[in-house]
């Protein structure tokens, strides 16, 4: 089987530099906990109950829900941000 170079060769090609480090993974934990304790304090007036202890387990489980997709939108902000790093420097490379 012959190989062939496409375009697409350098979106597959494994990156020289890390993109997942211990400091980011904190970084990361540290802006999802603050967005965690801001959500639950936006969520909790709004439970649906004079109980305390369900207050805090139901704005609580909601505010887990949201911080999850908080998570999710900074590795995507990262994986985005470093490829369009990636072909910033390949264009300039090129020139």
């Amino acid at each position: 089987m012959a190989s062939h170079s496409s375009a697409n060769d350098s979106v597959n090609a494994p990156s020289e530099q890390k993109h997942v480090t211990p400091v980011t993974i904190a970084v990361d934990l540290v802006l999802s906990a603050i967005f965690f304790f801001f959500m639950f304090g936006w969520v909790k007036p709004h439970v649906a109950s004079n109980d305390p202890l369900f207050v805090v387990f139901f704005g609580a489980s909601t505010t887990l829900c949201v911080t999850g997709v908080f998570w999710m939108a900074i590795q995507m902000f990262r994986i985005v941000l470093a490829g369009e790093r990636t072909l910033k420097a390949e264009r300039a490379a090129k020139h």
